[in-house]
């Protein structure tokens, strides 16, 4: 991790141990099937051994926190959504009816959602994890959408809850977003990150039309040049990011330190990891790369990070729903390294050497 003295109060990461990768791969190898049959779940099986520091991997109560927050640039245009639906959408959360609901439930998903800093107030209600750093950020195209000090308390609370799942015991968690015009900010966060130009980042979003399109081009190039001196991950993350993005950045760190094997969903999301990455690269390992959203600019994000996303559905509504549709294929993983018989217990004549 990064020395910035400014940063010491966020999880430590380590890399991942390697101790068991050639006994992982004896143990995946000698599976009744030809070597490597099983593609990309061999490769999930032992990546999650090695987190788990095991050769028995498992999925023990998956967990997915979506954090909600609103975002100043909302007032430049940059959507075609009222800065309302956030916390309309974060009612629908809490009453079971959203996407990420149903797709949660099938998979087993234990669901959170996260007030990080919604401008609409909310009524007090069951379910609501509600830790607000302040009513929305700030416009970043005139000033910084928050303080370093915001940053970097959404960015402990986002590790918080983490924390309070791992010692619910599971070992398996991702993280959505409910947050108007956070696509905005997460462009943002891409195109200084990465160093990619601003219109490789920017995609419609909710829906912009043409026009739509090429006025949030605009006001995105204009605040980046605005704020050309901002170049450090926290300086970034204060600059552009949203209270939900910083929260999830620290939710990163604290999955890694607490070695849980972390679903990475879509584009925001995605944004959230550049400053955890950026802060602790080691944080990668820990990660699995749920699926290529349909947003401009994801795939460019994933090549950043040399990422191969185990699924490609055209989604982009966010809210977590790509890594909760990657929670079976994770079971299947350590169903198969766990549950399928080895040629000498089966019985069955290994290919000669």
């Amino acid at each position: 991790m990064t020395s910035s003295p400014r940063l010491s109060g966020l999880p430590q990461v380590e890399p991942l141990d390697q101790t068991l990768r050639s006994e992982l791969q004896h143990v995946i190898d000698t599976k009744t099937k030809p070597p490597g049959s099983l593609g990309r779940l061999e490769t999930l099986a032992r990546q999650m051994g090695l987190i788990q520091r095991t050769t028995h991997p498992t999925v023990e109560r998956p967990a997915l926190i979506v954090f909600a927050g609103d975002h100043g640039i909302a007032a430049e245009g940059v959507s075609p959504y009222p800065q309302a639906v956030t916390a309309q959408m974060v009612a629908n959360f809490l009453a079971g009816g959203a996407a990420v609901n149903a797709l949660s439930r099938v998979a087993g998903i234990e669901l959170e959602v996260v007030n990080a800093g919604i401008a609409t107030p909310l009524p007090r209600t069951d379910g609501l994890v509600d830790i607000p750093v302040g009513a929305g950020t700030r416009n970043f195209a005139h000033e910084p959408a928050m303080t370093h000090e915001q940053a970097l308390t959404a960015m402990q609370a986002g590790a918080a809850r983490v924390r309070h799942h791992a010692a619910l015991g599971s070992n398996v968690i991702g993280f959505g977003e409910m947050g108007i015009a956070n696509t905005s900010a997460a462009a943002c966060l891409m195109s200084r990150m990465c160093g990619v130009a601003i219109d490789e980042c920017v995609g419609r979003g909710t829906g912009l039309d043409d026009a739509g399109l090429a006025k949030k081009r605009s006001v995105l190039a204009a605040a980046l040049a605005r704020h050309d001196a901002s170049t450090a991950p926290l300086d970034v993350l204060a600059t552009f990011g949203g209270f939900e993005i910083a929260m999830m950045a620290g939710a990163y760190l604290a999955a890694a330190q607490a070695r849980m094997t972390i679903l990475v969903d879509g584009f925001i999301a995605s944004s959230a990891l550049l400053i955890a990455d950026a802060i602790a690269p080691d944080v990668r390992e820990y990660c699995v790369f749920a699926h290529a959203s349909n947003e401009a600019g994801h795939r460019r994000m994933l090549d950043y990070f040399g990422a191969q996303p185990l699924l490609s559905l055209d989604m982009r509504l966010g809210e977590g729903t790509g890594a909760a549709l990657a929670v079976p294929l994770l079971r299947a993983a350590c169903a198969f390294i766990n549950e399928m018989a080895s040629f000498e217990s089966a019985g069955v004549a290994n290919r000669e050497a």
